[in-house]
């Protein structure tokens, strides 16, 4: 099925004008995935549609027909990933089978953000099971309640997690955008992989509260979005202060409901980018594009500072692993105790239990070795964990991004955001062919990051990543706005069998 690829701009003015109603969009959205995600090229990114979806429709549409337009999501279909709890009659399950009919007592702050602003909250994409952290490898993009997501550029590539579903689906064109989250690439590799923009937020720009967690240092949930404008629209309905998220509490001065504003064709001009090398890797076509990327944002006016390397940018892989190990078993504890009495499980070791009961089911392809190592961890007091956080906070800030941007007076920093996707391998699992980090500075700091389309190897989307200290969404939006207007790469995925060689 044939759908245009509208922006959400677009489709307001249609709304408007009566061409569209918000029923006969989701409709039409509804069509798409039924076409393209469980047949045809059988993408497989949306693992659960909401009942409710042409019902909200409806009732958005009697609002616009008696004057009331709640804002630039009225009527706009939106996916959400399988993480995000829902309290209506969807599940939120992270992919697990282990959560399998685990129904929300409430919304999580950023549905409600979202109802509130309009959206038609279409369904659910699927993820790498609990966010591509149980087992060593993984296989991004797999879940054992949702299989395995594809992606729409050549169906034997990853659509890289843990937000794979999220990038697949809006990169197939199954909605406007949707919401991914991220502790450390989640939102920035599949929308990479996958040929479209994902912004990153600063931790605490958007609540946490209601999503699954692995890591309250790391994670943050984010728009992911076929355009900057789109991401940028998307990010301001989600941003808010929320009792439940102490780390909201930052954002009542720094955060904003409005990123649009923000889109600037010469957002570039003057900007001080740094370039940073050491992070680039050595791949010939990706650098082969970097360097085309670099002379784009240089032409477009900004001062380009090349080298400007980040200090430590790979000092803190133990660290930040040792982190998330025991925060994951603290928060994830949290998270399992407050659901109901029906649930299967009610901590990690519960889980953990349930898929050594069910492993054919459960641990088809890999095991849940994160999650025992988590289990092994002793409590958040610590001296050990509070010593492995506070060194990846100074490597990462004070001793890194802060560091090269007070040296060189930089404004953001560029970077490759990653190779081309890999094959999907079930055998052995997520293959490293990588020998750059784009994503774990800005994760571990909590800093922004954004990455736009920048080019295409054998048909595989490639990204460039601007990434700069806390609360610095609104000047990489507008870097990035300008370099995707200038560039306009990104092209709609043909749902190739494999990576096409020829070109």
């Amino acid at each position: 099925m044939i759908l245009p690829e509208w922006t959400i701009s677009e489709l307001q003015e249609k709304m408007e004008t009566g061409e569209l109603t918000a029923r006969q969009l989701t409709e039409l959205y509804l069509q798409r995935i039924s076409a393209v995600d469980k047949s045809g090229p059988y993408i497989n990114s949306v693992i659960e549609l909401n009942p409710d979806a042409l019902e909200i429709a409806d009732g958005l549409d009697s609002e616009r027909k008696a004057g009331k337009v709640r804002g630039h999501l009225h009527g706009i279909p939106i996916l959400i990933k399988d993480n995000i709890d829902t309290h209506d009659r969807m599940q939120t399950t992270a992919g697990s089978l282990a959560l399998e009919g685990n129904i929300a007592a409430k919304d999580a702050f950023i549905v409600k953000q979202l109802r509130k602003a309009g959206a038609v909250i279409l369904g659910k994409t699927n993820l790498s099971e609990w966010a591509n952290f149980r087992g060593e490898p993984s296989v991004s993009g797999w879940s054992s309640r949702g299989g395995l997501t594809r992606n729409p550029y050549a169906l034997d590539r990853s659509a890289c997690g843990s937000s794979s579903g999220s990038g697949a689906a809006v990169a197939a064109n199954l909605c406007m955008a949707v919401i991914g989250t991220e502790t450390d690439g989640s939102i920035i590799c599949p929308s990479h992989a996958n040929g479209i923009v994902g912004i990153k937020p600063t931790l605490g720009l958007v609540s946490r509260s209601g999503i699954i967690p692995i890591a309250h240092s790391q994670d943050t949930a984010g728009p992911m979005a076929r355009t900057v404008a789109d991401a940028a629209i998307l990010l301001g309905v989600l941003t808010g202060v929320d009792e439940k998220d102490s780390a909201t509490k930052s954002s009542r001065k720094r955060g904003l409901s409005n990123y649009a504003k923000f889109i600037d064709l010469d957002g570039l001009k003057g900007a001080r980018i740094g370039v940073a090398r050491n992070m680039a890797g050595t791949n010939p076509r990706i650098i082969k594009i970097f360097e085309h990327g670099i002379e784009v944002v240089k032409q477009l006016g900004a001062v380009i500072v090349d080298p400007a390397n980040v200090p430590n940018f790979d000092k803190f892989d133990k660290t930040e692993e040792e982190v998330l190990h025991y925060e994951f078993k603290a928060d994830l504890n949290r998270y399992l105790k407050s659901l109901g009495r029906d649930a299967r499980v009610h901590s990690m070791e519960d889980v953990i239990r349930f898929n050594e009961e069910n492993e054919d089911r459960v641990m088809p392809y890999f095991g849940q070795e994160h999650m025992v190592t988590a289990q092994e961890k002793g409590s958040l007091g610590e001296k050990k964990y509070k010593d492995a956080l506070a060194k990846n906070h100074r490597l990462t800030r004070r001793e890194g991004i802060d560091a090269v941007m007070q040296k060189y007076k930089l404004d953001a920093i560029i970077v490759p955001s990653d190779p081309p996707a890999r094959m999907v391998d079930l055998v052995n699992g997520d293959a490293s062919n990588n020998d750059m980090d784009s994503t774990s500075p800005a994760a571990v700091a909590g800093y922004p990051h954004i990455t736009v389309p920048a080019g295409y190897i054998f048909g595989l989307p490639v990204g460039i990543s601007f990434f700069s200290t806390a609360w610095q969404e609104p000047a990489l939006i507008k870097f990035a706005y300008a370099f995707e207007q200038a560039t306009q790469y990104r092209r709609q995925p043909r749902f190739l069998p494999t990576a096409n060689l020829n070109i």
